[in-house]
């Protein structure tokens, strides 16, 4: 029983400070205020501002990546109904504009095509 204990505890202390950096969204984690997901071999924030989209990818190590090349969509969830906002490169980021106004932490999927033609997605609740 004592090695059960032990084995479940140590096994919280590993997966916890997992899912707190890397295969959990979380709020508040990113460089720009907004929330992080994995999305394939990526780490993307979501910013929502009004009915602008802001997706910033980040590699591995956190480091933020170009966005040259890249494209992507944002399919998020506005009072119950799915908009889809259609991302560019723009600057340090992927950028969109929606038709109505996302709130600042809209659930939904943020799907990312790399230069390569790789896709990838990341959720956020």
């Amino acid at each position: 029983m004592l090695i059960r204990r032990f084995l479940t505890a140590a096994a919280l202390a590993i997966a916890l400070p997992l899912c707190a950096h890397h295969a959990c969204a979380h709020e508040g984690a990113g460089h720009n205020g907004g929330r992080i997901a994995d999305a394939g071999p990526y780490h993307i924030e979501l910013v929502t501002k009004g009915k602008t989209v802001e997706v910033t990818i980040y590699d591995a190590k956190e480091k933020p990546v170009s966005p040259a090349g890249f494209k992507g969509t944002a399919i998020l969830v506005v009072g119950g109904k799915p908009a889809r906002v259609v991302l560019t490169p723009a600057a340090a980021r992927l950028t969109g504009e929606a038709e109505m106004a996302l709130g600042a932490n809209p659930k939904g999927v943020v799907q990312i095509t790399g230069p390569d033609g790789a896709a990838a997605s990341g959720k956020f609740n």
